[in-house]
This record gives C-alpha cells, sequence and structure tokens, in this order.
C-alpha cells in the first residue's frame, strides 16, 4: 500500500478543518505498522480514507499498484473486497449469523461458491483457534472469541492489507496480549501487512514501524529498533 499527498478537509461553520495534511504513507508486504498519536490527531481519518471509507480531499492511495480512487463506486468496492481485510474495535459482527456464517460473508459476496466459503471459513475459523465455536452466534461468544471471528474474518479472503482500528480497545489486559499474539502470529506466517491505530504501547511493541501523527500530520517514521 501507498499514499501520496492524501489530504482530508471538512466544512465546520465558517472554516475548514484539515483532518490529515499531505500525509505520505508506505507499507510493504509483511510489514506491521502502528499509528500512534493524541486523540483528535487524525488517526482514524486517515485510516478511513487509506480504507476507502472516506474519499480524500487530494492525494492518491494504491493497493497492490493499483488505484483505490478515481475509480467507480462498484469499482472501490470490489477493490476492497479483494485486497483489504478490517478488524474495528467493536467486532462488528452481524448478531444473526454463526461465527461462521459472519466469516465466510466477504468470499460469498466475491462470488465464492457456497461450499469453497464455508470451507475456507472453517480453515479461519481454526486458524484463530475457535474451530470448536463455529455454530455460535456472536451473544454466545466472549469480547476475546468475537474479536477472533472478526480476526478470521479479515484474513478469510487473504488480503494483502489488514487495517485495524483500535483492535484491543474492548478486551481486558489478558484477552488483549492473547489477540496481539495472534496478530503477529498471522502477520508472520501468513506475510499478511497489518496497519494498526491505537493508543496501546502493547501493539507498537510488536510492529516494526510506529507513525507517530499530530495535528493531521505524520511528525515520525521510526522503526522499532530506534524506540528500544
Amino acid at each position: 500500500m501507498r499514499a501520496s499527498g492524501v489530504w482530508k478537509l471538512y466544512a465546520s461553520g465558517t472554516s475548514t478543518v484539515e483532518a490529515v495534511r499531505g500525509v505520505n504513507v508506505s507499507l510493504g508486504a509483511g510489514e506491521m505498522v502502528a499509528i500512534m498519536g493524541p486523540s483528535g490527531c487524525g488517526k482514524t481519518t486517515l485510516l478511513n480514507v487509506l480504507s476507502g471509507i472516506d474519499v480524500p480531499s487530494a492525494g492518491d492511495v494504491n493497493v497492490n499498484g493499483l488505484p483505490l480512487f478515481g475509480i467507480s463506486d462498484n469499482e472501490r468496492t470490489t477493490m476492497r473486497s479483494k485486497h483489504l481485510g478490517f478488524i474495528f474495535q467493536d467486532f462488528n459482527l452481524l448478531p444473526v449469523l454463526s461465527a461462521v456464517e459472519n466469516v465466510e460473508l466477504p468470499l460469498l459476496l466475491l462470488g465464492t461458491s457456497a461450499s469453497e466459503a464455508r470451507n475456507r471459513a472453517l480453515e479461519a475459523l481454526n486458524d484463530v483457534g475457535l474451530g470448536d465455536r463455529s455454530q455460535h452466534r456472536p451473544a454466545e461468544l466472549s469480547g476475546g472469541q468475537q474479536q477472533r471471528v472478526a480476526i478470521a474474518r479479515a484474513i478469510v479472503h487473504r488480503p494483502a492489507v489488514v487495517l485495524c482500528d483500535e483492535p484491543t480497545g474492548n478486551l481486558d489486559s489478558r484477552t488483549s496480549t492473547e489477540v496481539l499474539a495472534l496478530l503477529k502470529r498471522i502477520n508472520v506466517e501468513h506475510q499478511t501487512a497489518f496497519l494498526i491505530v491505537t493508543h496501546d504501547s502493547g501493539i507498537a511493541d510488536l510492529c516494526d514501524r510506529i507513525l507517530y501523527m499530530e495535528d493531521g500530520l505524520i511528525v515520525k517514521d521510526s522503526l522499532r529498533s530506534e524506540e528500544e
């Protein structure tokens, strides 16, 4: 993933808020990168632009060498479905679906056959240690188990990049540690790139690089080894 000169402006009354200001970001295959900074500095706005949820006011974003903007909404939806995965603080699982049904949904939307989608979803749930909970609905799972289902859903289509917004924000410290270890294992074993907005120093400790944001700008891009 590569973003060049990304701006995101919002109108606020008679003034304009510069939420993201000329940001450049690159993320290589297999990299795990944290975005950190104070609340309101533009972290989530930047993530929303990089994910295609928001359209930038200026700048370009490319995923696997393909443009995410300057294309139709349908083309962008297909791009996001094929090349990106998403993990949120609030899990965002569909409550009426079982774990395996939640995980297979992205594949079905891509046109994968029902049998292949089910097999790959079960494989992904096994990969996150929930093979024995495949028929449970979200309400029957703990917070940590729900986040594992969300992780399985994010990786089931083998995306190039997984974008995460505070993935441990709703978890206790023990469960957070377990989820972090899982994310790192997937990162290493599958060479999946992760870009993670977080306040959690434990996540930053696992990442290859840390981007620090202030006032809509990336003010520091450092290797984790430089932090130690």
